[in-house]
């Protein structure tokens, strides 16, 4: 899920410590999530359906998973490859590509999901969403979205609700500050013009606020992490005790505030 520490590198290191990844050779071994079988059901889909960058599972055993390892940039390596309009929009355009995938996916009867189901109004389309469609859970290979990894929080809601999470950290819809720091841009870019390659690249998505969305999804990621902290699961407890929803609603009113901005 988003990264709500203050930095990158300090954010890396909680999730690491929480969930230890180790990669031997071309795979991929992670402690499993709890709706891990309904996340693989899912990916087998994609990959029928022709989507190869999502994770192949190798083995479920208990509460590890090995999946095939995805040649590329991820995590803190990601950041780069999405400065520029063609990285931007190949991340939109994969996004859009698994999520009109899921339409055809029917989930096994007993599916688990990662995050609360959001249900459609106003006629919105609903598909099977990612919840977590940042930067570093992209594969990146020479500026390009090559794959879609870590699916811990697959649940059914509108497309909206994967574009927005994505808006805010792919533009990024956070203060100038963290667009230098986290975000690693050597200067300021155009927020619209951004926002408009990726919504262009996604295609045929309804006019909506672009403010309001993304700050229901954050405020929906809030209630995530604070629920999930609640349980004691980590990495949320940590990020909870170092602040994390704090500043969530700071950003929170840093976006309103500069809506302008974004329209």
């Amino acid at each position: 899920m988003d990264e709500p520490l203050d930095g990158v590198d300090g954010a890396e290191q909680v999730n690491r410590d929480a969930r230890p990844v180790t990669i031997d050779g071309d795979t991929v071994t992670r402690p499993a999530p709890a709706n891990a079988a309904t996340i693989h059901d899912l990916l087998q889909h994609l990959r029928d359906q022709g989507i190869v960058g999502v994770p192949e599972l190798l083995r479920l055993e208990g509460d590890t998973e090995t999946v095939r390892f995805i040649e590329g940039d991820s995590g803190g390596d990601a950041w780069y490859h999405q400065h520029t309009d063609d990285g931007l929009a190949s991340a939109a355009r994969l996004l859009r590509r698994v999520h009109d995938a899921t339409t055809t996916w029917t989930p096994p009867p007993n599916a688990e999901w990662g995050a609360p189901a959001v249900a459609a109004h106003n006629g919105e389309d609903l598909v099977y969403c990612h919840g977590d469609p940042g930067p570093w859970n992209f594969v990146w290979r020479d500026n390009e979205a090559i794959g879609l990894i870590d699916w811990d929080y697959l649940h059914p809601a509108p497309r909206l609700s994967d574009v927005a999470y994505a808006l805010r950290w792919f533009v990024p819809v956070r203060c100038d500050e963290f667009v230098r720091d986290w975000h690693h841009f050597p200067e300021i870019p155009d927020r619209r013009h951004r926002i408009q390659v990726f919504l262009d690249a996604y295609g045929d998505l309804p006019d909506f606020d672009i403010a309001e969305a993304v700050v229901r999804r954050m405020q929906a990621v809030s209630d995530l992490v604070s629920h999930l902290a609640e349980l004691g699961q980590e990495p949320q407890r940590t990020w909870v005790a170092q602040g994390a929803l704090e500043q969530n609603t700071v950003e929170i009113a840093w976006v309103r505030d500069h809506r302008a901005d974004f329209t």
